[in-house]
């Protein structure tokens, strides 16, 4: 379904019907006289751009035949040598980009392009509706003691907060949404793999935030990597406040929940820089930036600063070098 939503989106229309195979996420089942029981996901997919589905025949290639050249078409022009890419999204850009040239190209006894033929196709099609379906797979689920919602054999993780709640899932091509009410609280990329668990860090900080001994054995923050300017951070609070310094750094980290990486990487670098190592300093600096506005930091705001005490100069203290240099030896 999700192909379809995509293909939609890029033709800018529907098409009045489908020619599908016989799929068993299409059709659950073939009847004795020939109809489909279609599945509850492409039933509602159906209703939703009301398109007219038909069927080739079972075992037959040749009802579709032009489907199956196209696809070996895109296989040999478009996978050979095998592509690689960063991301599927960057891949799929590609792919779209390669589409539209192949636009321009003209077949053998043709005296339109492929581009022309393809306006009068669409002049015959739907508009689209105004939302897109919502290709996924719907399930509910509730939240154990560990922050997890198990879907497909997997486990996601969600804020603590929501710890024992029931929560409904859906389930993307590349994405599982959790949410709660009508409110979504959790995204992961979803994972294809058995039995495997799938953490955000970002979940179970107030947690840590309040267990602070937990921090380093914490499975959640496992792997978690961030940039070198955050150890730093972390090693001169603790340094300068021992525990609490740990719990300032967690409360650092918690500033993720609100504002991105990129933001709070550049204002925890311009802090070290300062020297003004506080969680305060770290939030007034990346607000400021969200702000678009110049940082003013008030030394008697922020109790954990370093202050520098600078004395008289004392003749004394000259006097007792001298002292020492006319010992004798």
């Amino acid at each position: 379904m999700d192909g379809h939503v995509h293909a939609f989106a890029f033709f800018g229309v529907v098409p009045q019907s489908i020619v599908y195979d016989n799929d068993r996420c299409l059709a659950a089942k073939i009847l004795p006289d020939g109809t489909r029981k279609r599945a509850a996901l492409f039933s509602g997919f159906l209703s939703h751009y009301l398109i007219r589905d038909r069927y080739g025949r079972p075992g037959k290639g040749n009802d579709k035949g032009s489907v199956e050249g196209l696809v070996g078409y895109a296989r040999r022009n478009f996978m050979v040598p095998i592509p690689r890419f960063a991301s599927w999204d960057e891949f799929n850009l590609w792919l779209e980009e390669q589409c539209r040239k192949r636009q321009g190209d003209r077949l053998r006894g043709e005296s339109e392009t492929i581009g022309e033929r393809l306006q009068r196709d669409l002049a015959a099609m739907r508009p689209l509706p105004a939302s897109p379906f919502e290709a996924c797979d719907q399930a509910s689920g509730r939240v154990s003691s560990q922050a997890l919602v198990r879907y497909r054999t997997n486990d996601y993780s969600v804020p603590v907060a929501f710890g024992h709640q029931d929560v409904w899932i859906r389930g993307y091509v590349d994405e599982v949404v959790i949410g709660c009410g009508g409110e979504p609280i959790a995204r992961h990329p979803r994972s294809y793999e058995r039995e495997e668990v799938v953490f955000d860090p970002l979940h179970y900080l107030p947690l840590i935030e309040q267990k602070i001994n937990a921090l380093d054995q914490a499975a959640p923050l496992q792997g978690w990597e961030l940039p070198e300017a955050f150890t730093t951070l972390r090693r001169l609070m603790e340094a300068r406040m021992g525990k609490q310094g740990r719990r300032a750094y967690v409360q650092v980290l918690r500033l993720l929940e609100s504002f991105d990486l990129a933001d709070l990487h550049a204002a925890v670098k311009q802090a070290l820089h300062l020297g003004a190592i506080s969680f305060d300093a770290v939030k007034h600096l990346v607000l400021c930036r969200a702000e678009r506005r110049p940082p003013r930091l008030d030394l008697d705001i922020y109790p954990y600063l370093p202050r520098a005490t600078v004395e008289k100069t004392s003749a004394k203290a000259y006097m007792r070098l001298l002292d020492r240099e006319e010992e004798p030896a």
